[in-house]
């Protein structure tokens, strides 16, 4: 592809440029204008623009260049998806556990990503290089529900539906113990763990972000508790994060509590079955073009269902 020109004329007294360049050219992803700008391919007035939160007089001549699109490092590959519901703007997809969302350090294939490409091949020139198409997080070891945008506008659209919370999310935990009471609101800020770099932490107000969580529980076991989770924000980790915080960390988990605990069955544990049980159950939100939410369903995994009915009948994890 050639590189593009756009001759622009602002017509609000005051906007942001990035907001009026996303405003007037909706193909193109927030953080791909945000990085022309910065990299100095807008001329305002003639004279180069770097800064994203720059405001614009109603007059001022905005030129700007859109080069070729980088080619995408993520390697399509040929790994079934279960697909929950597609259409010209998303993808649903029930994404198993054990599979990374996209490519980092040490997980350069297997990758969600790289399915997806090898099924819509145009999703790569959405967004962030070696996030084609993601809209939001989910932990490689987590199940569930994940939505793909397979064009720029419909990516911006749903960013901005989870930016402004108008996306309803429903998790399925089974935790350690029982919560201090069967329905709650956890609300605390969450940060960085200063100790373990790759852990995140409760923290204090100067080093964390606003993080929300509601539970209320579904089953309770000997020592276990099924919890339906509702995460209003979307922090790294929130949920793994706060059910550890109340002291119920999620069964499985080895990074917020033990692999293991006391409370889940001998028999479980090892193989496959020794992840977290934590799965994106539903997900309620209003898609591009469209004027009513849809709600979508994953059902428990094996692993997950197997554990449960184990626990309600232990003969069954013989």
């Amino acid at each position: 592809m050639k590189e593009t020109l756009h001759a622009l004329t602002a017509d609000a007294e005051g906007e942001r440029l990035d907001r009026f360049l996303g405003r007037t050219l909706a193909d193109h992803s927030r953080a791909s204008l945000q990085k022309i700008i910065t990299e100095g391919f807008v001329l305002l007035n003639g004279s180069p623009s770097t800064k994203s939160s720059l405001r614009l007089k109603k007059g001022d001549a905005v030129t700007v260049r859109i080069p070729p699109p980088e080619s995408s490092e993520v390697e399509p590959e040929a790994i079934p998806l279960r697909i929950v519901f597609e259409n010209a703007d998303v993808l649903v997809i029930d994404k198993p556990a054990g599979m990374v969302v996209h490519p980092a350090a040490g997980h350069r294939r297997g990758t969600l990503v790289g399915a997806v490409l090898a099924h819509s091949p145009e999703v790569g020139a959405v967004g962030e290089i070696e996030r084609p198409g993601i809209v939001h997080r989910l932990d490689k070891d987590t199940s569930g529900l994940i939505l793909v945008a397979k064009n720029a506008a419909a990516q911006r659209f749903l960013q901005e539906a989870f930016a402004r919370r108008l996306a309803e999310k429903t998790y399925l935990a089974l935790v350690a113990g029982r919560p201090p009471t069967p329905e709650g609101r956890i609300e605390t800020l969450i940060g960085r763990d200063p100790s373990h770099r790759k852990r995140m932490a409760v923290v204090p107000p100067s080093r964390g972000r606003e993080a929300v969580t509601l539970f209320h529980t579904r089953e309770r076991f000997a020592n276990c508790t099924l919890l339906e989770v509702h995460p209003l924000t979307g922090r790294t980790h929130q949920i793994r994060v706060h059910l550890a915080y109340i002291g119920c960390p999620v069964v499985g988990d080895a990074v917020y509590g033990p692999r293991r605990p006391p409370s889940v069955p001998p028999e479980w544990g090892e193989g496959e079955g020794a992840r977290q049980m934590l799965h994106a159950w539903k997900l309620k939100i209003t898609l591009p073009g469209e004027d009513a939410p849809r709600e979508f369903e994953a059902p428990l995994p094996e692993d997950f269902q197997t554990l449960l009915d184990g626990l309600r009948d232990p003969k069954k994890l013989i």
